[in-house]
């Protein structure tokens, strides 16, 4: 098997750390391999991608030891941009790779760095949105797309390079679960089709089923005890009531109420106006309808949205609170505590953000994908400091893909489609009803399952 990625006792560090991301990694991934890096949040998986595909250490200012291999020839002895065709990446964010307004002209833009002919470039971009099932948002802005179809997009701008080897980082983070499957299945057969090699980043693997052949572990991951399905903590009083909120572009009329310390989960199919009405309900969007309180926290799903500061530690307290160093702790962040927010890594940047959230003390807080990049460890202390809030009169409102997650956390369940609420309902309610759960793109959680044939 011929090797394309090679690594050889290589070390990465930033110019101005004096800690190394990561040292003496040394592997190889052969032609038509499908591998998965794991390891916990902020280990180095992402800057070792980056490693692969030439963005560091030139755009960092990187410092490296040992030798990385590209196609059995030293990466560095590479031109600039000279190999990026043959490894195709798909970014964490996949707004981090966006240049063009519409579809077209991002895979218009692609094909043009590349000299491809203006003849066979509309050939191509119809292929590859057939491939990809996105031929009908050709046309579309791609800002105003949901952060899964602009994942979806994101990977056509990838294969549309026709390339031998593709990079993703957590490609389904921002997918529903349905669709996540889908992915799946059809990179499977892509795969198998034009003998792609895959190289991914994932903490979830329970969706890939026997995708990968096999794992490297950037670090030894903590084993974590299965987290049980919390005890409710709705309370009587009514804390958040939104009466007929609705945008001109997009949702519809949305009324329901939450009480205090009452844990909701809104889920549905990508595009479906779950982030848009967070960000109606936050005032960041033109809005007509009425929600009460309007002193709401939000956890956006790109969090260097909300930062201000230089530091972590700061960012944590900037709205006021005492209990920043308490955050840094039970979130995994003491160690990035003096670097800048926008320095850290994916998952970390958004534990920082909801970090943040939970020190101003906020009564209602709204999260956005909040387990997106989130190791085992950083899920189970997330889960325990919303359970602990929650029974303080904390009411959450939390959009999420994890269906493990939502069986875990939820009190009631909200559920999205065509930017209409469907309906609210109690958690196990929606997790026994089949045919609710596939007309929103959803997934029984296997924890259900398993309960269930406990009591079968």
């Amino acid at each position: 098997m011929r090797e394309l990625i090679r690594f050889d006792n290589v070390s990465f560090r930033y110019p101005d750390d004096e800690d190394w991301i990561f040292e003496d990694l040394s592997f190889s991934v052969g032609s038509g391999e499908k591998v998965v890096i794991t390891g916990p949040s902020g280990s180095g998986k992402t800057t070792m991608l980056y490693l692969c595909n030439r963005l560091y250490p030139e755009n960092c200012d990187g410092i490296v030891k040992g030798s990385v291999t590209l196609f059995e020839k030293e990466s560095q002895s590479y031109s600039p941009g000279e190999v990026n065709h043959r490894i195709a990446t798909v970014f964490q964010d996949p707004d981090a790779q966006f240049c063009m307004q519409t579809v077209e002209e991002e895979l218009a833009f692609t094909l043009e760095n590349l000299n491809v002919d203006r003849e066979e470039m509309d050939m191509r971009i119809q292929d590859v949105l057939e491939l990809t099932g996105l031929t009908e948002f050709r046309h579309s802005v791609i800002q105003k797309l949901s952060g899964g179809e602009k994942q979806r997009i994101a990977t056509a701008c990838a294969l549309i390079m026709e390339p031998e080897v593709l990079l993703l980082d957590e490609p389904i983070s921002h997918l529903d679960p349905y669709t996540a499957k889908q992915f799946i299945r059809w990179l499977d057969e892509l795969q198998r089709k034009r003998s792609l090699t895959v190289f991914a980043i994932e903490h979830r693997l329970d969706l890939w089923d026997d995708f990968f052949d096999r794992e490297i572990p950037l670090e030894q991951t903590a084993i974590v005890s299965p987290l049980m399905k919390r005890a409710s903590s709705k309370q009587e009083l009514r804390s958040l009531e939104v009466s007929r909120v609705r945008t001109d572009s997009y949702l519809k009329e949305v009324s329901f109420t939450l009480t205090k310390g009452e844990v909701a989960v809104l889920a549905g199919p990508n595009g479906s106006g779950k982030s848009t009405l967070l960000k109606a309900l936050c005032q960041l969007i033109p809005a007509s309808g009425a929600v009460h309180p309007s002193n709401l926290g939000y956890v956006p799903q790109s969090p260097e949205f909300l930062f201000v500061t230089k530091t972590v530690r700061e960012e944590i307290a900037f709205g006021g609170g005492t209990s920043a160093g308490e955050l840094l702790d039970r979130l995994h962040l003491a160690a990035v505590a003096d670097a800048h927010p926008f320095a850290v890594s994916h998952g970390q940047k958004r534990r920082v953000a909801i970090a943040a959230m939970l020190c101003d003390g906020r009564e209602i807080i709204l999260m956005d994908e909040p387990t997106s990049g989130q190791d085992a460890a950083s899920m189970a202390e997330l889960f325990r400091l919303i359970d602990e809030r929650a029974r303080e009169g904390t009411t959450f409102l939390i959009v999420t893909h994890d269906m493990e997650f939502a069986f875990q956390v939820a009190d009631s369940i909200l559920v999205m489609k065509d930017g209409a609420l469907t309906g609210k309902f109690a958690a196990d309610q929606v997790w026994q009803d089949e045919k609710l759960l596939a007309v929103h793109h959803l997934l029984q959680p296997k924890g259900w399952v398993q309960r269930e044939h406990c009591f079968a």
